[in-house]
């Protein structure tokens, strides 16, 4: 097949056209030959002038020897360009002509049905529904048939790209170039965008997103760390609809917001309020007070917010979270180190909405602040306070008698509970499912022989670096067969 369609794809036919840009996403770093027959940016631009329909982006692997195939130069001629190595795959586009064009007579000689070719096309669209981006745009290149089913919009209601080599930019207006063919500048079908690890992507592949896609509702850059505030503010003004957005590693961000400049306050003119719901911010190292004091105002309708290892946020800044994001649901605050028993006053004033909640690490944490949490907010089902040395027995009790619905509690590394606490949390809250206590040296088999014996229902014990007797862990067995122990007495088996 593969040489059928260098021949294929080898000459342009007289009627419509497509370009195909080839973006390599390949992380292999040994020495690789690079496509022949490669136009430049300059070509391919000045080729899609020449055509008469504008063209398709298919985004192959540059490994695939076989798929590549000669170029045209911008006036219509075939050019060769020399095979090179290279340690490192770079994005280069490669013009071919729609299939099917000029080839009918030459295959009609030794033509075979395939047996996929028998399916229907509502059968080929499902199959065509599950595969991922790069792989629906090789299917583009088969036949006209594939080629005109492969671009069902339908079928575009998601892309997903990564690679950290993979042109992104470049993938992304080719791609939203080829779905604004039928309604020209706007794409109304693409509502996901996946981009994740892609760091190559910058400001100007947010830009096209935003003028071409104002349907989109999700979308996800983590690990894209040339991001700025600039393309967050295009995303969100010009895509009214956008509920999901994850910018967890973008450094760059510092606020969100519908206002150029960050300071100042959302004016009327600007109509509605941002409608993220879910929001993720981890390792957003510049992210300050200020900052999150933007978002909170522009962002009320925040349900998750996950701001793990922002390290410059303090008390202050849940102040606001408090004021202004009253449906917050989840909340992370993981190895945000300056938060303490102030800051969890705040998140308290979340009440009855607030779920999920974790402060790993935050050592300035202590019974104090878990008190105010679990008075206010008494449907709490998971809090993870690994790590916070100030938490004790008192705090725990405080814990187990107001929020009965627990369900997952962490408190590994945290030396001053023992087995009075946990006696507490299985007399108030039997229905926990998933309990870690690694590395609390204070927990003897007195405690978890109480968990086990009310907590029917427990998934999952984690006590590893804990001074538990076998006889003590049997016991759990025999009490919770459902539950995974993890532990580290060689003893126990």
């Amino acid at each position: 097949m593969g040489a059928n369609n260098g021949k294929q794809y080898g000459s342009e036919g007289k009627g419509s056209s497509s370009i195909s840009s080839d973006i390599s996403s390949s992380t292999d770093h040994t020495p690789t030959k690079a496509l022949k027959n490669v136009a430049t940016t300059e070509g391919l631009e000045s080729s899609t002038r020449t055509l008469s329909t504008p063209s398709p982006g298919l985004i192959l692997p540059s490994k695939s020897s076989s798929l590549s195939s000669p170029a045209l130069s911008s006036n219509g001629h075939e050019t060769n360009s020399s095979s090179s190595s290279s340690a490192h795959t770079e994005t280069v586009a490669v013009i071919h002509p729609q299939p099917g064009v000029h080839t009918r007579s030459r295959q009609s000689k030794t033509h075979h049905y395939a047996p996929i070719n028998l399916l229907p096309d509502h059968t080929l669209l499902q199959i065509f529904s599950h595969l991922p981006t790069n792989q629906l745009c090789r299917c583009a290149r088969v036949c006209r048939r594939w080629y005109n089913l492969a671009w069902d919009p339908r079928l575009w209601s998601t892309i997903r790209l990564t690679g950290e080599l993979l042109h992104a930019d470049r993938a992304i207006r080719v791609l939203t170039h080829r779905l604004c063919q039928d309604t020209p500048n706007v794409c109304l079908t693409l509502e996901t965008v996946v981009v994740n690890g892609c760091k190559r992507l910058t400001d100007r592949g947010l830009h096209i997103l935003a003028q071409c896609c104002p349907e989109l509702r999700r979308l996800e850059v983590a690990g894209c760390y040339n991001i700025s505030n600039d393309a967050v503010f295009e995303v969100v003004s010009r895509c009214p609809s956008l509920e999901h957005l994850d910018l967890s590693g973008c450094s760059k961000v510092t606020c969100i917001s519908l206002t150029q400049e960050a300071s100042l306050q959302l004016s009327p003119l600007h109509g509605q309020q941002i409608s993220i719901h879910f929001l993720d911010m981890t390792d957003c190292f510049s992210l300050e007070d200020e900052g999150l004091r933007t978002i909170a105002s522009h962002c009320p309708r925040l349900t998750h917010l996950y701001l793990r290892r922002c390290s410059r946020l303090t008390d202050e800044a849940l102040r606001h979270l408090s004021l202004h994001c009253p449906s917050i649901r989840e909340l992370s605050l993981s190895d945000c180190r300056l938060v303490g028993d102030f800051g969890l006053r705040e998140v308290a004033r979340l009440e009855g909405c607030l779920r999920y909640l974790s402060v790993a690490h935050c050592t300035r944490i202590t019974d104090v602040g878990v008190r105010y949490v679990a008075r206010y907010c008494p449907r709490l089902r998971y809090l993870n306070a690994r790590g916070c040395e100030g938490l004790t027995d008192h705090g725990l009790g405080h814990l187990a008698r107001s929020c009965p619905k627990l369900k997952s509690l962490d408190v590994g590394k945290c030396p001053l509970v023992s087995d009075s606490g946990l006696e507490q949390l299985a007399m108030y809250c039997q229905g926990l499912r998933r309990v870690s206590l690694r590395a609390c040296e204070s927990v003897t088999g007195r405690g978890l022989k109480a968990l086990a014996a009310n907590c029917c229902e427990l998934q999952l014990l984690n006590v590893q670096d804990c001074e538990v007797s076998p006889e003590a862990l049997r016991f759990v067995r025999r009490h919770c067969r459902r539950c995974i122990i993890e532990h580290t007495n060689p003893a126990f088996y």
